[in-house]
Protein backbone atom coordinates (compact mmCIF):
# COMPACT_ATOMS: atom_id res chain seq x y z
CA UNK A 1 0.00 0.00 0.00
CA UNK A 2 1.27 3.27 -0.63
CA UNK A 3 -1.17 5.53 1.25
CA UNK A 4 -0.02 7.39 4.62
CA UNK A 5 -1.26 6.17 8.05
CA UNK A 6 -1.16 8.08 11.01
CA UNK A 7 1.51 7.51 13.62
CA UNK A 8 0.34 9.65 16.65
CA UNK A 9 -0.58 7.78 19.76
CA UNK A 10 -4.89 7.28 20.07
CA UNK A 11 -5.92 6.10 23.70
CA UNK A 12 -7.15 2.59 24.51
CA UNK A 13 -10.57 3.77 24.97
CA UNK A 14 -10.75 6.46 22.33
CA UNK A 15 -9.95 4.31 19.93
CA UNK A 16 -11.84 1.29 20.88
CA UNK A 17 -15.00 3.56 20.79
CA UNK A 18 -14.11 5.00 16.89
CA UNK A 19 -13.25 1.46 14.98
CA UNK A 20 -16.22 -0.81 16.65
CA UNK A 21 -13.61 -3.24 18.13
CA UNK A 22 -15.63 -5.78 19.87
CA UNK A 23 -14.29 -6.98 22.97
CA UNK A 24 -16.16 -10.41 24.87
CA UNK A 25 -15.27 -10.52 27.93
CA UNK A 26 -17.97 -13.63 29.44
CA UNK A 27 -18.47 -17.12 27.98
CA UNK A 28 -20.32 -17.04 24.66
CA UNK A 29 -21.76 -19.87 22.17
CA UNK A 30 -19.49 -19.70 18.86
CA UNK A 31 -22.36 -21.07 16.82
CA UNK A 32 -26.34 -21.36 16.72
CA UNK A 33 -27.43 -25.21 16.14
CA UNK A 34 -28.28 -24.58 12.47
CA UNK A 35 -24.23 -23.10 11.77
CA UNK A 36 -25.01 -19.56 11.94
CA UNK A 37 -22.12 -17.67 13.82
CA UNK A 38 -23.39 -15.48 16.57
CA UNK A 39 -20.24 -14.11 17.90
CA UNK A 40 -18.08 -11.82 16.08
CA UNK A 41 -15.28 -9.93 17.82
CA UNK A 42 -11.88 -10.65 20.24
CA UNK A 43 -11.51 -11.82 23.52
CA UNK A 44 -8.26 -11.77 26.11
CA UNK A 45 -9.31 -15.59 26.96
CA UNK A 46 -10.73 -17.81 24.77
CA UNK A 47 -14.51 -17.17 25.99
CA UNK A 48 -16.19 -18.60 23.19
CA UNK A 49 -18.07 -22.09 23.53
CA UNK A 50 -17.08 -24.01 20.10
CA UNK A 51 -19.61 -27.31 19.27
CA UNK A 52 -17.83 -28.92 16.13
CA UNK A 53 -21.75 -30.22 15.86
CA UNK A 54 -23.06 -27.58 15.09
CA UNK A 55 -20.38 -26.55 12.07
CA UNK A 56 -22.05 -26.53 8.51
CA UNK A 57 -19.69 -28.00 6.75
CA UNK A 58 -18.56 -28.23 2.95
CA UNK A 59 -15.68 -30.58 1.95
CA UNK A 60 -12.77 -29.03 3.98
CA UNK A 61 -14.43 -26.15 4.85
CA UNK A 62 -14.27 -27.18 8.98
CA UNK A 63 -10.32 -27.19 9.70
CA UNK A 64 -8.97 -27.44 13.39
CA UNK A 65 -5.57 -27.15 14.39
CA UNK A 66 -2.95 -27.22 17.17
CA UNK A 67 0.12 -25.57 15.77
CA UNK A 68 3.01 -24.83 17.81
CA UNK A 69 5.53 -23.09 16.30
CA UNK A 70 9.33 -22.74 18.65
CA UNK A 71 12.08 -20.23 17.73
CA UNK A 72 15.50 -21.44 19.57
CA UNK A 73 18.02 -18.64 18.53
CA UNK A 74 18.26 -19.33 14.64
CA UNK A 75 16.65 -22.55 14.44
CA UNK A 76 12.93 -23.32 13.89
CA UNK A 77 11.31 -26.73 15.55
CA UNK A 78 7.44 -26.97 14.81
CA UNK A 79 4.78 -29.89 16.17
CA UNK A 80 1.50 -29.71 14.68
CA UNK A 81 -1.87 -31.62 14.12
CA UNK A 82 -4.55 -30.71 11.97
CA UNK A 83 -8.04 -32.11 11.00
CA UNK A 84 -9.43 -30.71 7.64
CA UNK A 85 -12.57 -32.22 7.96
CA UNK A 86 -11.82 -35.08 5.44
CA UNK A 87 -8.85 -35.98 7.18
CA UNK A 88 -5.66 -34.68 8.59
CA UNK A 89 -2.08 -35.39 10.09
CA UNK A 90 0.29 -34.76 12.83
CA UNK A 91 4.03 -33.73 12.64
CA UNK A 92 7.22 -32.23 13.77
CA UNK A 93 9.82 -29.89 11.57
CA UNK A 94 12.92 -28.98 11.89
CA UNK A 95 14.53 -26.09 10.24
CA UNK A 96 18.15 -24.43 10.04
CA UNK A 97 16.82 -20.43 9.93
CA UNK A 98 19.94 -19.17 8.82
CA UNK A 99 20.92 -21.64 5.84
CA UNK A 100 17.06 -22.49 5.01
CA UNK A 101 17.87 -25.96 5.38
CA UNK A 102 14.77 -28.38 6.63
CA UNK A 103 16.48 -30.93 8.73
CA UNK A 104 13.30 -33.39 10.04
CA UNK A 105 9.88 -33.13 8.21
CA UNK A 106 7.99 -35.69 9.78
CA UNK A 107 4.30 -36.46 8.98
CA UNK A 108 1.98 -38.78 9.61
CA UNK A 109 -1.41 -38.78 7.76
CA UNK A 110 -5.08 -39.93 8.51
CA UNK A 111 -8.58 -40.00 6.64
CA UNK A 112 -11.61 -39.58 8.33
CA UNK A 113 -13.15 -36.55 10.02
CA UNK A 114 -14.27 -38.07 13.34
CA UNK A 115 -11.35 -40.21 14.40
CA UNK A 116 -8.98 -37.73 15.71
CA UNK A 117 -10.50 -34.86 17.67
CA UNK A 118 -8.37 -32.31 19.22
CA UNK A 119 -9.96 -30.22 22.48
CA UNK A 120 -12.74 -27.47 22.47
CA UNK A 121 -9.89 -24.78 23.61
CA UNK A 122 -5.78 -24.16 23.78
CA UNK A 123 -5.78 -21.66 26.30
CA UNK A 124 -6.88 -23.37 29.30
CA UNK A 125 -6.13 -26.66 30.58
CA UNK A 126 -6.42 -29.62 28.43
CA UNK A 127 -4.03 -32.59 27.25
CA UNK A 128 -4.53 -34.60 23.78
CA UNK A 129 -2.62 -37.40 23.73
CA UNK A 130 -3.39 -39.89 20.78
CA UNK A 131 -1.75 -42.18 18.18
CA UNK A 132 -1.99 -41.92 14.62
CA UNK A 133 -0.08 -44.57 12.48
CA UNK A 134 3.35 -45.10 14.21
CA UNK A 135 3.42 -41.53 15.38
CA UNK A 136 2.50 -40.69 19.41
CA UNK A 137 1.79 -37.43 20.62
CA UNK A 138 0.92 -36.07 23.89
CA UNK A 139 -0.07 -32.11 24.66
CA UNK A 140 -0.64 -31.61 27.66
CA UNK A 141 -1.60 -28.10 29.46
CA UNK A 142 -1.71 -26.93 32.66
CA UNK A 143 -2.21 -23.79 34.43
CA UNK A 144 1.69 -22.41 34.34
CA UNK A 145 3.47 -25.04 32.09
CA UNK A 146 2.70 -26.40 28.85
CA UNK A 147 4.61 -29.81 27.79
CA UNK A 148 4.71 -31.07 24.13
CA UNK A 149 6.04 -34.61 23.43
CA UNK A 150 6.75 -35.89 19.99
CA UNK A 151 7.63 -39.48 19.14
CA UNK A 152 7.96 -40.91 15.08
CA UNK A 153 10.01 -43.50 13.10
CA UNK A 154 11.41 -41.47 10.44
CA UNK A 155 14.18 -42.32 7.62
CA UNK A 156 14.87 -45.38 9.47
CA UNK A 157 16.27 -43.99 13.22
CA UNK A 158 13.46 -42.43 16.15
CA UNK A 159 12.61 -39.24 16.21
CA UNK A 160 11.42 -37.85 20.22
CA UNK A 161 10.62 -34.18 20.68
CA UNK A 162 10.37 -33.15 24.62
CA UNK A 163 9.71 -29.73 24.90
CA UNK A 164 8.32 -27.91 28.03
CA UNK A 165 7.36 -23.84 28.28
CA UNK A 166 6.34 -22.13 30.85
CA UNK A 167 3.11 -19.97 31.03
CA UNK A 168 3.14 -16.91 33.43
CA UNK A 169 0.05 -16.81 35.65
CA UNK A 170 -2.76 -14.99 34.27
CA UNK A 171 -1.11 -15.05 30.88
CA UNK A 172 -3.87 -13.65 28.52
CA UNK A 173 -3.58 -14.14 24.78
CA UNK A 174 -5.91 -12.69 21.87
CA UNK A 175 -8.77 -14.90 20.22
CA UNK A 176 -10.08 -13.62 17.20
CA UNK A 177 -13.29 -14.49 15.06
CA UNK A 178 -14.15 -13.35 11.75
CA UNK A 179 -16.79 -13.37 9.55
CA UNK A 180 -16.77 -13.85 5.78
CA UNK A 181 -19.63 -12.16 3.89
CA UNK A 182 -20.30 -14.12 1.71
CA UNK A 183 -21.67 -17.18 4.15
CA UNK A 184 -22.97 -16.46 7.68
CA UNK A 185 -22.15 -20.05 8.39
CA UNK A 186 -18.04 -19.42 7.82
CA UNK A 187 -15.90 -18.16 10.28
CA UNK A 188 -12.29 -18.19 11.09
CA UNK A 189 -11.47 -18.70 15.06
CA UNK A 190 -8.52 -18.90 16.58
CA UNK A 191 -6.57 -18.13 19.25
CA UNK A 192 -2.46 -16.57 19.26
CA UNK A 193 -0.78 -17.64 22.55
CA UNK A 194 3.04 -16.18 22.45
CA UNK A 195 5.41 -15.26 25.58
CA UNK A 196 5.98 -18.72 26.43
CA UNK A 197 9.80 -19.18 27.39
CA UNK A 198 10.82 -23.09 26.33
CA UNK A 199 13.17 -25.63 26.85
CA UNK A 200 13.67 -28.91 25.59
CA UNK A 201 15.46 -31.45 22.77
CA UNK A 202 15.09 -32.95 19.58
CA UNK A 203 16.54 -36.10 18.95
CA UNK A 204 16.99 -38.23 15.51
CA UNK A 205 19.45 -40.47 15.98
CA UNK A 206 22.89 -39.15 15.93
CA UNK A 207 21.15 -35.53 16.08
CA UNK A 208 20.35 -33.90 18.97
CA UNK A 209 19.01 -30.13 19.48
CA UNK A 210 18.88 -28.77 22.58
CA UNK A 211 17.41 -25.34 23.30
CA UNK A 212 16.92 -23.60 26.90
CA UNK A 213 14.82 -20.41 28.23
CA UNK A 214 16.71 -18.03 28.01
CA UNK A 215 16.50 -17.40 23.83
CA UNK A 216 13.83 -19.94 23.01
CA UNK A 217 10.12 -19.35 22.92
CA UNK A 218 7.12 -20.86 21.60
CA UNK A 219 3.75 -19.75 19.81
CA UNK A 220 0.64 -21.48 19.76
CA UNK A 221 -1.70 -21.08 16.59
CA UNK A 222 -4.96 -22.56 17.96
CA UNK A 223 -7.50 -22.81 15.16
CA UNK A 224 -10.84 -23.71 14.95
CA UNK A 225 -12.16 -22.21 11.49
CA UNK A 226 -14.79 -23.17 9.05
CA UNK A 227 -13.33 -21.11 5.88
CA UNK A 228 -14.34 -20.20 2.37
CA UNK A 229 -12.61 -22.17 -0.59
CA UNK A 230 -9.82 -19.07 -1.26
CA UNK A 231 -7.89 -17.03 0.93
CA UNK A 232 -5.08 -14.39 1.90
CA UNK A 233 -3.23 -13.35 4.92
CA UNK A 234 -0.47 -11.97 7.05
CA UNK A 235 0.80 -13.33 9.87
CA UNK A 236 4.06 -12.42 12.46
CA UNK A 237 4.51 -12.53 16.01
CA UNK A 238 7.87 -12.97 17.94
CA UNK A 239 8.58 -12.52 21.48
CA UNK A 240 12.17 -11.96 23.70
CA UNK A 241 13.18 -10.26 27.03
CA UNK A 242 13.79 -6.41 27.12
CA UNK A 243 14.98 -4.09 29.68
CA UNK A 244 13.12 -0.87 30.90
CA UNK A 245 15.44 1.96 31.90
CA UNK A 246 15.84 0.95 35.16
CA UNK A 247 17.38 -2.30 34.03
CA UNK A 248 14.24 -4.56 35.08
CA UNK A 249 13.79 -7.45 32.27
CA UNK A 250 9.61 -7.96 31.03
CA UNK A 251 8.66 -10.21 28.54
CA UNK A 252 7.72 -8.54 25.40
CA UNK A 253 5.49 -10.21 22.56
CA UNK A 254 3.52 -8.83 19.32
CA UNK A 255 0.69 -10.73 17.37
CA UNK A 256 -0.41 -9.34 14.06
CA UNK A 257 -2.54 -10.78 11.43
CA UNK A 258 -4.50 -9.25 8.85
CA UNK A 259 -6.66 -9.81 5.76
CA UNK A 260 -8.90 -12.44 6.78
CA UNK A 261 -12.92 -12.24 6.27
CA UNK A 262 -14.63 -9.22 7.87
CA UNK A 263 -12.52 -7.17 10.26
CA UNK A 264 -14.87 -4.64 11.35
CA UNK A 265 -15.51 -5.98 14.18
CA UNK A 266 -12.13 -6.82 15.52
CA UNK A 267 -8.19 -6.85 14.53
CA UNK A 268 -5.84 -9.57 15.25
CA UNK A 269 -3.24 -7.13 16.43
CA UNK A 270 -1.93 -6.83 20.14
CA UNK A 271 0.84 -6.41 22.40
CA UNK A 272 2.12 -8.33 25.19
CA UNK A 273 3.40 -7.06 28.26
CA UNK A 274 4.68 -9.13 31.38
CA UNK A 275 1.80 -11.37 30.44
CA UNK A 276 -0.88 -8.41 29.53
CA UNK A 277 -2.64 -7.79 26.47
CA UNK A 278 -2.26 -4.32 24.69
CA UNK A 279 -4.87 -3.68 22.21
CA UNK A 280 -3.95 -1.47 18.53
CA UNK A 281 -5.10 -1.12 15.66
CA UNK A 282 -5.04 -2.82 11.91
CA UNK A 283 -1.81 -3.06 10.38
CA UNK A 284 -0.75 -2.47 7.26
CA UNK A 285 2.47 -2.97 5.08
CA UNK A 286 3.52 0.80 3.58
CA UNK A 287 5.51 -1.23 0.73
CA UNK A 288 5.09 -5.07 0.34
CA UNK A 289 7.16 -6.54 -1.61
CA UNK A 290 5.67 -9.41 -3.46
CA UNK A 291 8.19 -11.38 -5.52
CA UNK A 292 10.56 -9.25 -3.96
CA UNK A 293 10.07 -10.79 -0.18
CA UNK A 294 14.01 -10.20 0.51
CA UNK A 295 13.29 -6.36 0.90
CA UNK A 296 12.40 -4.65 3.42
CA UNK A 297 9.52 -4.76 5.37
CA UNK A 298 7.43 -1.90 6.54
CA UNK A 299 4.69 -2.45 9.32
CA UNK A 300 2.37 0.63 10.96
CA UNK A 301 -0.80 0.35 12.75
CA UNK A 302 -3.84 2.75 11.91
CA UNK A 303 -3.18 3.95 15.46
CA UNK A 304 0.82 4.48 14.99
CA UNK A 305 0.91 2.04 18.05
CA UNK A 306 3.02 -0.64 16.15
CA UNK A 307 5.72 1.26 14.13
CA UNK A 308 8.15 -1.53 13.05
CA UNK A 309 10.56 -2.11 10.25
CA UNK A 310 11.42 -6.11 8.81
CA UNK A 311 15.17 -6.50 7.40
CA UNK A 312 14.89 -9.89 6.05
CA UNK A 313 17.08 -12.94 5.84
CA UNK A 314 15.05 -15.94 4.46
CA UNK A 315 12.49 -16.51 2.76
CA UNK A 316 11.25 -19.77 3.92
CA UNK A 317 8.87 -20.82 1.35
CA UNK A 318 7.23 -23.67 0.93
CA UNK A 319 4.34 -24.32 -1.32
CA UNK A 320 1.77 -27.38 -1.35
CA UNK A 321 -0.61 -28.27 -4.49
CA UNK A 322 -2.72 -31.03 -3.95
CA UNK A 323 -4.74 -30.15 -7.27
CA UNK A 324 -8.24 -29.58 -5.08
CA UNK A 325 -6.29 -27.25 -2.65
CA UNK A 326 -2.53 -25.35 -2.61
CA UNK A 327 -1.07 -23.60 -0.09
CA UNK A 328 1.36 -21.51 -0.83
CA UNK A 329 3.32 -19.71 2.07
CA UNK A 330 6.25 -17.49 2.19
CA UNK A 331 7.29 -17.46 5.90
CA UNK A 332 9.84 -14.40 6.10
CA UNK A 333 12.87 -14.30 9.00
CA UNK A 334 14.60 -11.39 9.89
CA UNK A 335 15.97 -8.63 12.14
CA UNK A 336 12.74 -6.53 13.22
CA UNK A 337 13.34 -2.83 15.13
CA UNK A 338 11.07 0.21 15.63
CA UNK A 339 9.13 0.93 18.70
CA UNK A 340 5.68 0.41 20.17
CA UNK A 341 3.31 1.54 22.28
CA UNK A 342 1.27 0.25 25.62
CA UNK A 343 -2.35 1.06 26.40
CA UNK A 344 -0.79 4.20 29.27
CA UNK A 345 0.73 5.73 26.05
CA UNK A 346 4.22 4.49 27.39
CA UNK A 347 6.96 3.92 24.20
CA UNK A 348 9.02 1.14 24.15
CA UNK A 349 12.12 0.63 21.73
CA UNK A 350 12.31 -2.85 19.92
CA UNK A 351 15.89 -4.10 19.20
CA UNK A 352 16.66 -6.63 16.69
CA UNK A 353 13.78 -9.06 17.36
CA UNK A 354 14.73 -12.11 15.01
CA UNK A 355 11.06 -13.38 14.30
CA UNK A 356 8.39 -13.26 10.89
CA UNK A 357 5.88 -12.62 8.92
CA UNK A 358 4.52 -14.78 6.32
CA UNK A 359 2.22 -14.28 3.45
CA UNK A 360 -0.03 -17.43 2.32
CA UNK A 361 -1.99 -17.81 -0.25
CA UNK A 362 -4.62 -20.73 0.14
CA UNK A 363 -7.19 -22.64 -1.53
CA UNK A 364 -8.16 -25.24 0.87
Amino acid sequence: MSKELPRTYVPFNDWKEKSKQTEYTEETPLLAPDGTLLAKGWARKNVFTYNRDYVKTGIMSRKEWDFYNILAGKMQILISFANINVGGYVGAKVVDLETGEVIIDAMKYFLGANKHVPPAKGDVPNRYKDKIGSAEFDFNTKETERTLWYRQPYKGKILECNVRMDIMPDLESITTVFPFDEDKTKYFMTTKQFCMPCEGCVKWGDYELKFTKEDSFCTLDWGRVNTVHKMVWYWGSGTQYINDENGDKHLFGFEITWAIGNESHATETCLIYDGKVHKFGAVDVEKFPKDRYLEEWKFISEDGRFNMTMTPTLDNHTDVDFKVGRMNCHQIFGMWNGDVTLDDGTKIEIKDLFTWCEYVENRW
